[in-house]
């Protein structure tokens, strides 16, 4: 917009310098011809008197000598046979016998473009005997444009330094309006990036103000909106720990064996898990600055590890064949050991759920240099509508599950720059593959076909 404003101002100013520069370079032009035949005719007048007296050659030489156009050998009188008197030529003429004949035919001044040399004032002067003499005066091309360059020149500059005038004026106006506009693009960035403390200086153009004033509100409203629902968060969480009592003392009583055992195991991590509700809950931090965060990040092969522990137990129990690869050396991502552990209960709680007893599943870790790829496939009925499963509030149309289990891995992949993509595994059934990014290099190709799925999603 900016370019644009100056370009129309350029443009517009081009014009009127054009319109009237150019008009009055040529007045000066016609002042300066003018001028100087202006003065040829001064200097004719001044043999007149000379021409009332006498038509003697001699004379006549010695008068037009005397002048300064004579001296000049600029002066040249033509004087017409009188009497039996032969015609009479002083001086060198330019413009030639006709012009001089019809001028004095014509009876007054008439002037004669002699080429290069310029031009020829023909003055007629009437004689004591009634005849008519022609006075001829040359008028170089030096003095019919004599100032013509020199004003050109002036206007030239003037007319420049206009346009270079209006063009810097255009180009402070339109900083003036952009700005703002930058400002305000620049803050939606930094809010959608998750940066909540954005704020847009409320100054510029009246619509701008108006905008910058609007989006402040709109951030000052979702600030209060994530605060709200950290709190509704943690108060729930709270809630629960009254029935994770209750079930921890029934755990306890239900003696020894591998099922109280499984059953206590499952009630801690419970408890563990809102614990962390509740602690992330109450942090006063942007969502930015979470999974991703400076200095968080855990072994991924660890963590699978540890749960995979964890659900071989019920594996066994349901007869269900586990396959575990990747996992024989260090793989750091930068995801907290909560937050993986969680998406990993997840997935493995979506193959229990969903899937027949005795169905075989598989854990897959790939490092892929600059992301870590999480495979979790089973050999079940496999996802109708993995779009759907996707998203938040529907898990492809089972029944008795709300989606909140994906839509917890999404949101693990996407704090890194990474994303989840369900379909068909090699085992016939479900495969679950979470990207999760190592260092944000994959983050705009990857957000970017996130945009294009919601979108299609939203069409």
């Amino acid at each position: 917009m900016r370019w644009a404003l100056v370009k129309v101002c350029l443009a517009v100013t081009a014009m009127v310098v054009v319109a009237f520069a150019v008009p009055l370079g040529l007045v000066v032009q016609e002042m300066a011809s003018d001028r100087a035949f202006s003065n040829a005719e001064r200097q004719a007048a001044t043999i007149g008197p000379t021409l009332a007296i006498t038509t003697d050659p001699v004379q006549l030489r010695k008068a037009v000598e005397s002048t300064q156009m004579g001296a000049a050998r600029r002066m040249a009188v033509h004087i017409p046979a009188v009497g039996g008197s032969p015609r009479v030529d002083v001086g060198d003429g330019w413009a030639g016998e006709q012009a001089v004949t019809r001028t004095r035919e014509m009876g007054r001044a008439t002037t004669v473009s002699v080429g290069r040399a310029g031009s020829a004032l023909l003055q007629p002067i009437a004689l004591g005997s009634g005849d008519i003499a022609v006075v001829e005066i040359h008028v170089p091309e030096s003095e019919l444009s004599n100032g013509v360059a020199t004003a050109w020149v002036v206007l030239a500059g003037v007319g420049l330094a206009l346009i270079v005038g209006s063009v810097a004026v255009a180009d402070r106006l339109g900083a003036r309006l952009v700005r703002p506009a930058e400002r305000l693009a620049d803050a939606a960035h930094r809010l959608g990036e998750g940066r909540l403390g954005a704020r847009v200086p409320e100054d510029g153009p009246k619509e701008l103000r108006s905008a910058a004033v609007a989006f402040n509100s709109m951030a000052d409203q979702v600030m209060e909106l994530l605060a709200n629902e950290r709190e509704l968060a943690a108060d729930l969480s709270h809630r629960l720990r009254t029935p994770l009592t209750v079930l921890r003392l029934n755990a306890a009583s239900l003696g020894d064996g591998p099922a109280a055992e499984q059953t206590r195991a499952a009630v801690e991590q419970l408890e563990r898990e809102v614990d962390t509700i509740i602690r992330t809950a109450r942090e006063q931090r942007a969502p930015a600055s979470a999974a991703g965060g400076g200095g968080a990040g855990c072994d991924a092969s660890e963590v699978i590890r540890d749960r995979m522990g964890f659900w071989s137990a019920l594996a066994e129990d349901e007869g269900r064949e586990v396959r575990l690869a990747g996992v024989g050396r260090t793989v750091r991502i930068p995801v907290a050991r909560p937050e993986l552990a969680a998406a990993l209960d997840a997935m493995l709680g979506n193959v229990f759920r969903h899937t027949p007893e005795g169905t075989p599943f598989a854990v897959d870790v790939h490092d892929a240099g600059d992301a870590v790829i999480v495979l979790v496939s089973d050999a079940g009925p496999g996802i109708s509508d993995p779009d759907a499963a996707l998203r938040r509030g529907n898990d492809g149309g089972r029944d008795g599950s709300t989606g909140l289990g994906l839509d917890i891995v999404r949101r693990v992949a996407e704090s890194t720059g990474g994303d989840v993509r369900l379909g068909r595994s090699v085992l016939g059934g479900t495969e679950v593959r979470v990207w999760i990014a190592l260092d944000g290099r994959t983050k705009g190709a990857r957000g970017e076909g996130r945009r294009s799925r919601r979108k299609r999603r939203g069409d």
